[in-house]
């Protein structure tokens, strides 16, 4: 980037807006629908909107904590990769760090995932055109540890644990045909979210592997330049299921699974955040003091 500060033309910000957190920047939820971003940011303190005409408003306030304030933000990435790939790019050259998806799935493993159960995503099947335009399909999308461990203890200290699943998810260009199986191509997608059930995916979505490649890849420009935490790009998933053997699940117990996925996004933020914090203390070099 030159010194010229990047002006975005999908969100309405500034690099200034995601300045926080000693350095770090704000922690970022990337829902797929602006009304889950408001949702998300109905929990903030001195929440801030920045409009976009493109509805990919943002929202900025702050997340309490047991650790202090936390700076966050909220927007929507849209559905599909290649909007994902444009907001996460900007939100990146804008100074964002830290993001986590916050969206719905449906299950690959029907007799024991339903609708209600929550996925935490270690990794995501390459269904997409998108990713394939940075690196070969042999490049893997897995998301960062550091997201997997905190939402594991924050679903624990939520007490969710029972409803929650962690693996690989199913990332895809289109929700009818791939996953639904419309269309002339009806049996060849059949026959490949069989594949999937058989080989242990849990669930299948629209955005994950993208956010996964594209960060791992922002990271790796400036994990071994910038020392410290402000060098990281780190990205996780949780989501909801909301379909099951039931393509859609009723509204209220769809409700009740986004209600849960948002609960589990704020605490792993929480818990993100202060072990970020933690570590940045112990890393702190120890005042001298000389003997008199």
């Amino acid at each position: 980037m030159s010194t010229t500060e990047f002006v975005p033309h999908h969100v309405n910000a500034r690099a200034r807006d995601f300045e926080g957190n000693n350095g770090i920047g704000r922690y970022v939820f990337v829902p797929g629908s602006d009304g889950r971003a408001r949702d998300i940011a109905s929990h903030f303190s001195d929440v801030r909107e920045l409009p976009s005409p493109r509805c990919h408003n943002i929202y900025l306030g702050t997340l309490d904590s047991g650790s202090g304030p936390i700076d966050v933000a909220a927007v929507s990435t849209g559905m599909g990769c290649p909007s994902v790939d444009i907001i996460i790019n900007e939100l990146h050259r804008l100074g964002a760090r830290r993001f986590l998806r916050v969206g719905t799935s449906g299950s690959c493993q029907k007799k024991t995932i339903r609708v209600g159960a929550l996925v935490v995503a270690t990794a995501a099947v390459r269904d997409e055109g998108t990713s394939p335009l940075y690196v070969p399909r042999e490049y893997p999308a897995v998301a960062s540890p550091e997201y997997v461990d905190a939402a594991r203890r924050a679903g624990v200290g939520l007490g969710l644990e029972d409803r929650m699943f962690f693996g690989i998810v199913h990332s895809k260009d289109s929700l009818f045909a791939r996953e639904f199986g419309e269309g002339p191509l009806s049996p060849e997608n059949r026959r490949y979210m069989h594949v999937l059930e058989e080989s242990g995916v849990v669930s299948s979505e629209m955005e994950a592997s993208l956010l996964f490649v594209l960060t791992s890849l922002l990271d790796a420009k400036t994990r071994w330049k910038v020392p410290g935490p402000a060098g990281r790009v780190l990205a996780g998933t949780v989501l909801g299921i909301i379909g099951d053997d039931r393509p859609f699940a009723p509204p209220d117990e769809a409700a009740r699974a986004i209600r849960d996925t948002v609960a589990l996004a704020l605490e792993t933020t929480r818990e993100l955040a202060t072990l970020e914090r933690e570590q940045a203390a112990r890393r702190r070099p120890r005042p001298r003091y000389r003997r008199t």
